[in-house]
């Protein structure tokens, strides 16, 4: 079948697959659109430099959006012209980039090479730079980074080479520790830096391959139902009687009681009902924190999230989630659901809220996103299916929701368990009580 001219719109029409591929033109040889399965889309000019034996070259030519097809393929005409006369326009490049260092690589990735990625993901990325890559590797050059210096790069985050203290806010202090946690995710994203290096033609080969990482510590938690009912009970104390006061004599000031004689403490409404939507939703803290009511239907009984981790979304709601909604007072002037000190503004975290309510519940080791887990696992558990729960969640990919497979029920499961039912009810039912209990008749074995 012969290859189409490559246009705007057959680019534009190009969907993602599972992994990389090459959308060729048919009209200039070697000039294509590169289709990431993120979706991101970049023109490349392929060649070969002394005959079929000889290693095929890539050069990216740019991405789409920042250039047009019609001046990605007069770039890629050059390239392939200066390949006929024997000039290896992707080995100059790749002489020329392999002396740039690695902060300077980082900064051109945040430029041209992480467009797919959502701002927060960027924001993220852009402080693990900062604080790890940069001060251990940012000064040497990409050519030189070798398999061993991201190993040992690797322990030195591991083991608190980067701790600092920043500034969070106008009066408090965090303290970035590292740990195998924080050393692993920022492997992962060095590794990712260096896939650009390798795509743009800078380097041959990624220096993060092969480098084994540590476990990322999240540690998933599925929350029992006697820990559900020990979390109501809190849940309920802190919004009615209140909680015991605990005093913290780092606390601020505001958050101490008034008077001497105070020493229960009342939660907000709106960080209560926060922390139910998050149980009764399987949202992220983020969705429902930065929920306005706009984005809520009551009338068909959903959430219409104009963004989050994987864009814009439907979030379904139950019946216990459209109660707390429907009894949670608007603040007139404040747009938002979970409203917070700020006139205007949403609460901005339930750290504090949660971290007394779980002390309070004897449940210091949960985390707020364990409840997301828990939701997943009880509709896992519940068969629902993972294609349902993937789509609760809001999952872009089913590989995610895969983690939740061990909960699903198996066939032979509910087989067992309903035989041992009818048994079990056959055997405890008391005498004359008119239950009656069918058991199969079958032939004698």
């Amino acid at each position: 079948m012969t290859k189409r001219k490559l246009t705007q719109s057959i680019v534009k029409a190009l969907e993602p697959r599972p992994s990389d591929y090459v959308e060729w033109c048919g009209v200039l040889a070697g000039f294509g659109c590169r289709v990431r399965p993120t979706g991101s889309k970049s023109f490349i000019a392929q060649y070969r430099i002394g005959g079929r034996n000889s290693p095929v070259r890539k050069v990216t030519i740019g991405s789409y959006g920042k250039l047009t097809v019609d001046e990605a393929r007069d770039a890629a005409a050059k390239v392939l012209a200066k390949a006929q006369l024997g000039e290896d326009v992707a080995g100059t490049k790749a002489k020329q980039r392999a002396e740039m260092t690695v902060a300077q690589l980082c900064d051109e990735y945040f430029t041209d090479g992480c467009e797919h990625k959502k701002s927060s993901t960027v924001a993220n990325d852009k402080g693990r730079v900062e604080r790890h890559i940069k001060p251990l590797l940012g000064r040497k050059r990409i050519g030189e980074v070798k398999r061993a210096d991201i190993e040992r790069f690797m322990r030195d985050v591991a083991n608190g080479k980067t701790a600092v203290e920043e500034k969070t806010g106008k009066h408090g202090l965090a303290r970035v520790t590292g740990g195998k946690g924080a050393a692993t995710r920022t492997v992962r994203l060095l590794g990712g830096i260096f896939s650009y290096a390798v795509d743009r033609g800078y380097l041959e080969s990624n220096p993060r391959v092969g480098v084994k990482v540590y476990a990322d510590g999240k540690g998933e938690r599925f929350l029992t139902a006697d820990e559900f009912r020990k979390l109501g009970d809190a849940l309920r104390e802190a919004e009615t009687v209140g909680l015991p006061w605990q005093l913290n004599e780092d606390a601020n000031t505001k958050h101490r009681p008034k008077d001497a004689e105070n020493q229960r403490e009342t939660l907000s409404p709106y960080s209560i009902a926060a922390i139910r939507l998050l149980m009764f939703t399987g949202c992220r803290a983020g969705e429902i924190l930065g929920l306005k009511w706009e984005h809520v239907d009551f009338e068909r009984g959903f959430l219409n999230l104009p963004d989050s981790k994987t864009g814009a979304k439907v979030v379904m709601l139950g019946a216990p989630a459209l109660k707390i909604l429907a009894e949670l007072p608007r603040i007139e002037g404040n747009p938002y659901v979970i409203v917070g000190e700020k006139p205007g503004q949403p609460r901005s975290d339930l750290k504090r809220p949660w971290r007394r309510i779980t002390a309070h519940a004897g449940l210091p080791d949960i985390r707020l996103h364990d409840l997301r887990h828990s939701f997943a696992s009880i509709g896992a558990a519940s068969g629902m299916g993972l294609g349902v729960v993937g789509k609760l969640l809001g999952h872009a990919s089913t590989a995610t929701t895969a983690r939740y497979a061990h909960f699903a029920d198996d066939p032979l499961r509910r087989a067992s368990d309903s035989i041992a039912s009818t048994i079990a009810a056959a055997l405890s039912a008391p005498e004359g009580d008119g239950t009656v209990v069918e058991l199969s008749r079958g032939k004698a074995g």
